[in-house]
């Protein structure tokens, strides 16, 4: 039985959706006015695997992701740049796409975008109004957050703490300074829409409880995001979503733990960042993908070039017992009553699994327990691959189609991305094999030496062989 620590409670619950083998399910996406960076990748990877996982389980999954395409940052990054908002937000959502799908990201049920959510969005704030919830101050909308009565359960602290605390955004036009923007005001030159309060644009927290409740109803099973959302946006999303429908919001508030670098939180505002697709461009997506998957999901994890190679060694390790069990032969009878020691111990391996996988992942969808149990199997079949030499070795691919099976969604070991050059890089690269071998012919084999080094530091594998030099991409 699943069960996953709920911010909410504080404690690891048992997993019941709110209709029996059905679960709805919101993670927060993107604000689209730059690429996104590996710290942001941690919860797109992680949450994906763990909707796959509860696939892997037999629930139907209703996932909804949403895309922020209308925010300050991208009103002023576009001003930066010299384009219109609409234009910046549609060239990163493009690219985030993108990333997703390098990262082996599948894509949500919903994608909802802020700017298509407008109508709904004004007919919440409106209701909020209408309750007493929302108050306007010269075309700006605040929520009162002293009026809701259960305002600070999710972060666990009262008024006066966050009243004190930071992340409080001080407006002297707010009747309390915990009060948190439901509409903002446009400028003549910025993105506005016509509403009861004049022109202007969504707050950021009621974007998202608007498109989680219309894609996925009044009441959701689990909402996910980073550590850092907790307060004030899932907080002030509990509020504004619960005053108006009476009804819980969301049952499992479920929060992955930040990226680091040396010991920072990884973030654009601190500088200490790399772009997903820069590390995408030096290690293919299932190391990225092993790298997070190897530390569980609420804790701090550290970005480092060592961690990615430790990352990137297991992955090369699971593929070399695939490989290896394809090039065997495993032909030959099927009889598993007279196997060895290490016959015996493989096949209870393969039978015991499933179950072990599920009893690790389970644990608060526990990854690095789940790879344990993989790893398990993997060295338990390279045993019987040793030393059980006389042996039938079906039992070989019963273990790989059960590594590939319990892998599957993690999205890992099912087989590698062939990765290949074409076009003018065939052309560029056939051109640059002429110039070295006409070094070669004319002796200059230091320079020829060095053409072949810096080929492989980028990924290209050189061979010479009988006379005819050939090559081939290596994304390991």
């Amino acid at each position: 039985m699943l069960h996953l620590y709920n911010t909410l409670t504080g404690e690891q619950e048992k997993f019941e959706p709110l209709e029996e083998g059905k679960v709805r399910f919101y993670s927060c996406g993107p604000t689209v006015y730059d690429y996104f960076h590996i710290g942001n990748a941690r919860p797109f990877i992680v949450f994906d695997a763990l909707r796959q996982y509860l696939v892997f389980k037999g629930y139907e999954v209703e996932f909804t992701q949403n895309v922020t395409d209308l925010d300050d940052k991208i009103i002023d990054r576009a001003e930066e740049e010299g384009v219109e908002p609409e234009e910046l937000a549609e060239e990163y959502a493009e690219a985030y796409f993108e990333d997703l799908d390098k990262l082996g990201v599948k894509e949500a049920d919903y994608v909802p975008r802020v700017t298509e959510y407008v109508e709904q969005i004004i007919e919440h704030v409106s209701a909020l109004v209408e309750k007493g919830y929302g108050y306007e101050v010269k075309g700006d909308v605040y929520f009162r957050v002293r009026e809701f009565s259960d305002y600070g359960k999710l972060s666990g602290r009262s008024i006066d703490d966050l009243k004190s605390g930071a992340r409080v955004e001080v407006e002297a036009k707010k009747e309390d300074p915990l009060d948190f923007a439901l509409w903002k005001s446009s400028n003549p030159d910025e993105p506005g829409w016509e509403s009861p309060w004049g022109r202007g644009r969504p707050g950021w927290h009621i974007e998202c409880s608007v498109m989680a409740q219309t894609t996925l109803g009044e009441s959701i099973d689990i909402h996910a995001g980073g550590h850092d959302l907790i307060f004030p946006h899932h907080e002030n999303e509990i509020a504004q979503s619960e005053a108006r429908t009476g009804k819980q919001f969301c049952r499992y508030w479920i929060h992955n733990g930040l990226l680091e670098f040396e010991g920072e939180k990884m973030s654009k505002s601190l500088g200490n960042f790399e772009y997903a697709r820069e590390v995408l461009d030096d290690y293919d997506r299932e190391t990225v993908r092993y790298f997070y998957f190897s530390t569980h999901y609420r804790k701090p994890l550290n970005f480092s070039e060592k961690n990615l190679e430790d990352a990137k060694s297991a992955v090369n390790r699971v593929y070399e017992f695939l490989s290896n069990v394809d090039e065997l032969d495993t032909g030959g009878g099927d009889s598993e009553s007279s196997l060895s020691e290490y016959g015996k111990n493989l096949l209870d391996r393969i039978e015991t699994a499933r179950d072990r996988f599920e009893e690790e992942m389970d644990k608060d969808f526990n990854t690095p327990g789940g790879l344990g149990v993989i790893f398990d199997l993997v060295k338990q079949a390279n045993k019987f691959r040793d030393k059980g030499k006389s042996e039938n070795r079906h039992l070989l691919k019963k273990a790989k189609s059960k590594v590939q099976e319990l892998s599957e969604p993690l999205g890992l070991f099912q087989g590698r991305e062939e990765a290949s050059a074409s076009g003018l890089e065939e052309d560029l690269l056939e051109l640059l094999l002429e110039v070295r071998n006409e070094l070669r012919d004319q002796g200059d084999w230091e320079l020829a030496d060095r053409m072949r080094s810096e080929l492989e530091e980028m990924g290209i594998e050189v061979k010479d062989q009988e006379g005819e030099t050939t090559w081939s991409v290596d994304r390991n």
